[in-house]
């Protein structure tokens, strides 16, 4: 089944979180009807180790880590995903972010 849309699900330090939202945004995600910039974000820890060869931004590598991150959720129009994921790139300030795209089974407007 072809999708119309997508859920986008990014982890990010909560320093960052609105320049992540924002980007997000201009590329075209969080629009549902007559609103555009929707998300929905919950807060929660982060942790991780940096492999060698790894430059964190948090931390060391070879150490594990806790950060204070959000998570952010939006909608967005499958054939912006590309897009979509150029924008956390440039945006987040991860070496690697965690970023989960999932297919939406709604076929009506957004």
């Amino acid at each position: 089944m072809d999708f119309k849309f997508a859920k986008i699900i990014v982890f990010t330090p909560t320093t960052h979180a609105d320049k992540v939202r924002e980007a997000l945004a201009q590329a075209g995600c969080g629009h549902i009807g007559n609103y555009d910039y929707c998300s929905f974000s919950s807060k929660g820890t982060g942790r991780f180790r940096g492999l060698t060869g790894a430059n964190p931004f948090i931390g060391k590598a070879g150490q594990i880590e806790s950060v204070e991150e959000e998570r952010i959720e939006t909608i967005c129009p499958a054939e912006n995903t590309d897009a979509a994921m150029a924008a956390i790139k440039k945006s987040h300030p991860y070496e690697e972010p965690a970023v989960d795209i999932y297919p939406l089974l709604n076929q009506g407007q957004i």
